[in-house]
């Protein structure tokens, strides 16, 4: 496939040529402000298509947000759940996410996954009618991407970070670990590129998908109707989800909708009068520590990995549930 087809496909016709306009206008003013010598590697770096630059930008909006919530919870008397020192940790540890993952993405995912697509066995065009079956089908693999990081030692050393927080509030959905791509979560996508969705179309729609993860992460909002607590993820459905109280761990690990969790039996409702949520991870303290954080329970997995004597338990070190090693 030549370059030329390859771009069609990833372009949405003149919505898609003025969104290139805008990635290009800002590919070249970051490129401006930098030295001369370092304009080579940051060309290999920064994003070729205007969906890869989504999620990084943003995080200005989200941050405005979060001043909004905490404003207002203060205002009920409710602040009590936020704290600067704890919002510097969160955002700094959402940008070290995002600038690592717009590098390595660059350098290593997105080549890999383009050999890949090579031999997809259709070719799936991105439309108006196919977007939102394409997005649901994001989902499904978004889901056992996120059961396999709670239940998979070796994942679950990188999403371990986004579960250390003890508050929640908006802040808390940019906790995330730079190590999500070193431990792989887009090789839980491959089949969708495979079967023909385009691997730049596929890592927009899982930007859409954590985008909306952000607003579900708040205590400033109870519970939606019971139609719209059925189907998708709300922020009722998500406090459970970071529950260590044992009714709610291991669950509830749908992104934007919780129907999969309802079908493959992972569903729990947050119950506020008689169990109310505590949240955290289990055997985890929650602190504001950035390299530990990030790298803790990597480190300590790799320890027991080459304490552990035998091939096939130092495979269960890795592969194993966070709760059996």
């Amino acid at each position: 496939m030549t370059d030329n087809s390859s771009n069609a496909l990833i372009s949405l016709g003149q919505y898609g040529q003025t969104l290139d306009a805008y990635k290009e206008t800002l590919n070249q003013s970051i490129s401006a402000i930098v030295p001369e010598s370092w304009q080579p590697m940051l060309a290999s770096i920064l994003p070729a298509h205007w969906q890869e630059w989504l999620l990084p930008l943003a995080g200005g909006p989200f941050f405005l947000l979060f001043l909004t919530e905490w404003f207002y919870q203060s205002k009920r008397g409710r602040g009590s759940a936020f704290g600067w020192r704890r919002a510097m940790t969160n955002f700094s540890l959402g940008g070290s996410y995002l600038g690592f993952e717009l590098i390595i993405q660059a350098l290593v995912v997105l080549p890999i996954c383009l050999w890949l697509y090579q031999y997809r066995l259709f070719t799936i065009e991105v439309t108006w009618l196919t977007a939102i079956p394409i997005f649901i089908a994001v989902e499904f693999c978004y889901y056992w991407f996120h059961r396999s990081s709670h239940r998979v030692n070796w994942f679950w050393s990188a999403h371990v970070v986004h579960h250390s927080d003890d508050q929640m509030n908006l802040s808390t959905a940019m906790r995330q670990s730079l190590l999500y791509s070193v431990t792989g979560w887009w090789l839980f996508f491959v089949p969708l590129m495979l079967l023909g969705v385009h691997p730049v179309w596929v890592f927009f729609f899982y930007a859409l998908d954590l985008m909306y993860q952000f607003f579900i992460h708040t205590e400033t909002v109870g519970k939606f109707p019971k139609w719209i607590e059925y189907i998708f993820d709300t922020p009722s459905n998500h406090r459970a989800h970071h529950g260590t109280n044992g009714k709610y761990i291991d669950q509830n690990y749908g992104g934007v909708i919780i129907l999969f969790d309802r079908w493959f039996g992972t569903y729990v409702e947050e119950d506020t009068i008689n169990n109310p949520v505590k949240y955290g991870a289990v055997g985890v303290t929650s602190h504001d520590n950035i390299i530990g954080l990030i790298f803790g329970v990597f480190y300590r997995m790799w320890q027991r990995f080459f304490r552990t004597k035998g091939l096939k338990n130092k495979f269960k070190v890795l592969f194993r549930p966070p709760s059996a090693v």
